[in-house]
């Protein structure tokens, strides 16, 4: 048992490892050599390196000092730890690469945005999935993200509209500014389609002469929940059982399977649900 928690731990930071190097690759090897300013302390950071040439990752480290102490105090300890090695590493990685990327990989602006604004998003949600952090505005969200229903995406779009728009006073440069913005409504989204595409959860009807056991088969097999439903038809006035179980979209395939092998003939509905509150998925928030 032991052994297993060590290895999922590592294999977790095995991920971060992997999104930090992902995210660090967009915003070094795309935004910043083509001179567009991001949101978040990276962003700022970003501005202080135009400005004075201050070395990003050590800004940046700087800087999320004080909020990685807030996140170990509301988050959590372990929290606090993931976020402490993620924000070292990304700073590490922004040091390296700046000094490697002197240009950008691709000499259109358009698509150095683009692509940088994918690989930041993606790594960066990934990092949250697996509970950690760039740090910045991230653990900001993060935090109200734990209280409040609100998107993820949309909270750094709000903080990043802010800093991007404030650095105009720096910039001058109204171009500039709109490919920082462009950026960011990227980056932002991407956080929230992986992240909602990770959390995505469907609720199957199953109508079925078998249900007791199709029941047994998806609670011992396919390890779900499932409720036995008294109905009557409407055009046979039969009485039926219909069964309804709740699954992540990911392991629904393991569902279908079990109901083609007990009853290929059952009936069966699928269909996305946009929230699902409870123990094995989210918790209502105030």
């Amino acid at each position: 048992m032991e052994s297993t928690k060590v290895f999922n731990e590592l294999k977790i930071y095995v991920i971060l490892t992997f999104a930090v190097c992902v995210s660090s690759l967009g915003w070094a090897g795309f935004l910043i050599p083509s001179d567009i300013v991001g949101g978040g302390i990276t962003g700022l950071s970003s501005t202080f390196y135009f400005l004075w040439g201050w070395d990003i990752g050590i800004t940046s480290l700087i800087i999320n000092a004080l909020l990685i102490l807030l996140a170990v105090k509301i988050l959590g300890l372990s929290y606090g730890i993931k976020t402490v090695y993620c924000i070292v590493l990304f700073s590490t990685m922004l040091s390296i690469l700046t000094k490697h990327f002197t240009e950008p990989v691709v000499s259109d602006i358009f698509m150095a945005t683009l692509i940088g604004a994918v690989l930041g998003g993606g790594g960066t949600a990934i990092l949250f999935i697996n509970g950690g952090s760039t740090g910045g505005t991230e653990i900001i969200a993060m935090i109200i993200n734990k209280y409040k229903n609100y998107s993820l995406g949309r909270l750094l779009l709000t903080f990043d509209i802010v800093i991007i728009s404030t650095s105009y006073i720096v910039f001058q440069d109204i171009e500039k500014i709109m490919y920082g913005l462009i950026s960011m409504a990227i980056y932002s989204y991407c956080i929230d389609m992986i992240i909602s595409g990770n959390k995505q959860t469907v609720q199957i009807f199953i109508i079925t002469d078998k249900y007791e056991t199709m029941m047994d088969q998806i609670i011992t097999v396919g390890n779900k929940g499932v409720t036995m439903i008294d109905s009557i038809g409407g055009y046979t006035r039969e009485h039926r059982k219909i069964l309804l179980v709740i699954s992540k979209k990911r392991t629904s395939s393991i569902l279908l399977k079990i109901i083609k092998d007990v009853d290929p003939e059952a009936f069966v509905t699928m269909g996305n649900v946009s929230n699902v509150f409870g123990k094995g998925f989210d918790r209502i928030k105030g």
